[in-house]
């Protein structure tokens, strides 16, 4: 049964994820939910129409979860940038991972929260990611928010983002933020589900000093789970 919150409704979805227990996760009901009555969302350039994407599973970043299954844990810091219902990160964390998962939207945090106490783990670290230009005033400086506490800071080892190219960035400032947030040593895998930004991406990161690994991902529907088209962007430096 749907869950009523004020302003939107939830739902608890099982999520099986190869190699490792299901993940319980409470998502937004469906892609028609919205509510930012102090325009928090708004304030951050983020639409009605975008909203709710954070609070909803997506294809990309199921494969992520996938590949972040595999990963032998270590020491290394590892932030996960856009991360919406934070998959990957909780599939990292209840590993006993040293992760850091990272968004803009104002109610990320408590879904993050939510999930981690409905699959008994303890609290996540967290921090506000933002950036390009919704980052800055008019006067170039940075936004204020309520979650100016949680600001991202920082180097991590080895930085994930699940269809993070779904915009035209010119000026490359995603690859910018990921840049300062990469240790001198550092692997970024971004998931792609095939957009056209792509390859503007590749050439900010070349820059960056980063070198690309390109994997197609072309996988058969099975189960509940639809065919899927995309490709896993390993960029390391140092």
């Amino acid at each position: 049964m749907p869950a009523s919150y004020p302003g939107y409704l939830t739902k608890l979805e099982t999520i099986a994820v190869l190699g490792v227990e299901d993940v319980l996760i409470r998502s937004l009901l469906d892609k028609n939910q919205f509510h930012d009555p102090l325009d928090e969302a708004l304030n951050l350039g983020i639409s009605s129409a975008t909203w709710p994407l954070f609070g909803l599973l997506w294809p990309s970043g199921q494969r992520m979860a996938e590949r972040m299954a595999l990963r032998p844990v270590t020491s290394e810091r590892i932030l996960e940038i856009g991360c919406g219902l934070g998959l990957a990160s909780l599939i990292a964390h209840r590993r006993g991972a040293n992760v850091t998962a990272s968004d803009c939207h104002p109610l990320t945090h408590a879904f993050l929260d939510e999930n981690t106490r409905l699959n008994g783990l303890s609290p996540m670290n967290y921090r506000h990611g933002l950036w390009g230009t919704a980052a800055l005033r008019e006067d170039g400086l940075p936004v204020m928010t309520s979650a100016q506490d949680e600001r991202l800071s920082g180097l991590f080892e080895l930085i994930v983002g699940s269809d993070i190219l779904y915009e035209r960035d010119d000026e490359g400032t995603l690859a910018k933020f990921i840049d300062g947030h990469a240790a001198a040593a550092s692997e970024i895998w971004v998931v792609d589900p095939n957009r056209s930004n792509r390859t503007a991406f590749h050439k900010h990161m070349a820059r960056a000093g980063f070198t690309l690994h390109e994997q197609v991902l072309n996988l058969l529907a099975h189960a509940d789970e639809a065919a899927y088209k995309g490709r896993m962007l390993t960029y390391t430096r140092g």
